[in-house]
């Protein structure tokens, strides 16, 4: 087994709520990075890094070029990145894939590491109710829609996706910072629904911005990474324990 370590990090959210605001955060992330480059095999971003994004065909969003060229620097040393979209970065396209060569996910999707089985996501709009985001989440990922956004000029498209980002519950979410208890968190709930048909040793992911390990049966765990609003916490796999921390700068 390799001595190196797995990452999992998410709902960065840069860009919230203005641009100074995100600065720090944004360096407080890079800060991060650069103690994990040199023992991360495998780095996994799990949703909401920016708290809005479109790409156009020839225009992605201004800003964020500390935490972008840090992760090229990752990646060009060696260190294996995978990205999956959040609610507010649904509208990635390809700018990772050919700038970073970061593959970017839009579902779930199971690994293998260090022996044990995962299943990674955001984990937006899975389990039961929500029903109403689930709802948009549909319109926001119709091509046709996507195609009729992106003929607006990208100040005004920039300007209004930023605006629905921070302002409209609907899209954003109100999250709460309690546990909710193991009937009513709808990730714990969606997990139990999947486990019952696979067995899976750890499900990770973001969304809900609080940072928890919830034994769904004695072979497997439910992991949130938490947030980097809040509690600046990450996930770290370590010859085959996954546990979460906290980073402090």
């Amino acid at each position: 087994m390799s001595n190196k370590k797995i990452y999992f990090a998410s709902d960065q959210h840069f860009g919230a709520k203005s641009s100074a605001e995100s600065l720090p955060r944004e360096k407080v992330f890079v800060s991060w990075l650069n103690t994990i480059k040199n023992d991360a095999e495998v780095l996994f971003l799990l949703g909401d890094l920016f708290d809005f994004w479109f790409e156009y065909k020839q225009v992605v969003p201004k800003g964020f070029v500390r935490v972008l060229g840090k992760l090229a620097e990752l990646k060009d040393a060696g260190v294996e990145i995978h990205f999956f979209v959040g609610n507010h970065d649904l509208w990635m396209h390809d700018y990772f894939e050919k700038e970073l060569n970061i593959p970017v996910y839009r579902e779930p999707k199971a690994f293998t590491l260090q022996g044990k089985t995962f299943l990674l996501g955001h984990g937006d709009g899975l389990g039961p109710g929500d029903y109403g985001y689930k709802f948009i989440k549909k319109i926001f990922t119709n091509p046709f829609c996507k195609w009729l956004f992106a003929r607006l000029h990208p100040n005004l498209g920039m300007s209004l996706g930023l605006y629905l980002s921070r302002e409209n519950k609907s899209i954003s979410g109100a999250e709460d910072v309690h546990f909710l208890g193991e009937h009513k968190e709808f990730l714990i709930l969606y997990c139990k629904q999947v486990l019952a048909e696979k067995h899976y040793d750890y499900f990770v992911f973001g969304h809900r911005h609080l940072p928890m390990i919830f034994d769904l049966s004695q072979q497997s765990k439910y992991v949130n990474t938490g947030d980097w609003i809040t509690y600046n916490t990450y996930g770290v796999l370590d010859q085959g324990i996954l546990k979460v921390e906290e980073f402090l700068p």
